[in-house]
């Protein structure tokens, strides 16, 4: 009978298998860290002015230009712990409806955030933590399904959310600065928590350190990474002045360090991802335009395109929105009717 065991192989920290004194196999590798994407919608657009119109005007940008756009999140799979970072949007958030005033379809969705999860292969009680970028229901829309993980968010966005409870870290980033940016949090080896507000006056980006590369996961830094190549900021932003410190940080940050830039509302993230694509500030990919969109029906809803606020006539004594007054603002972000788009 052969004489079979596991044996550690020298240099490489693996197991291989050794027959009669002879390795023929390694059966167990290192842990790696893997980085992966949650898909959840597809197949949208953004137009130009709504990408990169806030310093300029969107008037200075061109409507008729159009950015692809979906929806993901991103997990982070340590070897020893699964992160998320955000959660998408809720089970009942209603597709947006197309018109000529749209300036941004996120696309249609695929599947329940969860679905999509574990897809992939996880279960939602696998995941140990939890880093939301910022209070947005596309990126904080299914935490209630995780009820075994640590949610970490800014103190000033949990504040903004009026969230608490026991797994709820508000985090006031007390590790002192990380490269260029100022304020961060050490989640784990080679896991940065960094406050970066602009898009909303809590934001927060990650930065993964692995093999060399920095992914930069971020929610809405730049709504699409042509934006980051030009240098611009979105309309969707709550203070200007931050979000252009932030961009600015962020390109100081590409410039000096091997970086893959990883966004949420367009395939540039997970296609960059994927190839594991470093950014070169100064050779902007020729961009893509955007498939056949497809919307659905109406249902009376609208949807803010800066926050995501769902307007349900339902829950508004039957008040159609068509028929809210002219200086009418979301209840959540104060932008004004034109940014809300048909649901």
């Amino acid at each position: 009978m052969n004489r079979r065991e596991f044996v550690k192989m020298v240099g490489v920290g693996t197991l291989g298998l050794m027959i009669d004194g002879k390795i023929f196999a390694e059966t167990k590798g290192e842990e790696k860290m893997k980085i992966l994407a949650v898909k959840f919608a597809e197949n949208g657009f953004m137009t130009q002015p709504f990408a990169c119109g806030l310093e300029d005007g969107e008037d200075k940008f061109d409507a008729n230009v159009k950015y692809r756009s979906c929806l993901q999140n991103f997990l982070i799979d340590t070897g020893k712990e699964v992160i998320l970072v955000d959660t998408g949007v809720p089970e009942d958030f209603p597709d947006q409806i197309v018109d000529e005033k749209t300036q941004i379809f996120i696309g249609n969705k695929i599947k329940y955030y969860v679905d999509a999860l574990k897809d992939l292969g996880y279960q939602p009680e696998q995941v140990s933590k939890i880093l939301i970028t910022h209070k947005h229901p596309d990126h904080t829309g299914a935490l209630k399904d995780f009820s075994n993980a640590k949610i970490y968010l800014s103190r000033v966005e949990a504040d903004a959310m009026k969230i608490d409870g026991e797994n709820i870290v508000k985090v006031d980033f007390t590790d002192g600065a990380y490269k260029n940016f100022d304020k961060s949090q050490k989640i784990a080896d080679g896991i940065h928590y960094i406050f970066a507000p602009g898009h909303t006056t809590g934001t927060s980006i990650i930065i993964v350190e692995d093999g060399g590369l920095n992914y930069l996961i971020h929610g809405d830094v730049t709504y699409t990474d042509e934006a980051l190549y030009m240098n611009k900021l979105s309309i969707a932003t709550e203070d200007k002045v931050a979000a252009r410190d932030t961009l600015n940080k962020v390109r100081e940050f590409i410039k000096n360090n091997p970086t893959v830039y990883v966004s949420t509302h367009t395939p540039l993230g997970y296609e960059n991802l994927e190839n594991k694509k470093v950014v070169d500030l100064d050779k902007m990919p020729e961009p893509i335009p955007p498939g056949e969109i497809v919307s659905k029906k109406a249902t009376g809803k609208y949807v803010c395109s800066i926050c995501g606020y769902v307007y349900d006539p339902a829950e508004h004594d039957g008040v159609a929105f068509e028929n809210l007054p002219a200086d009418w603002k979301c209840p959540r972000c104060k932008q004004p009717k034109d940014k809300f788009n048909k649901a």
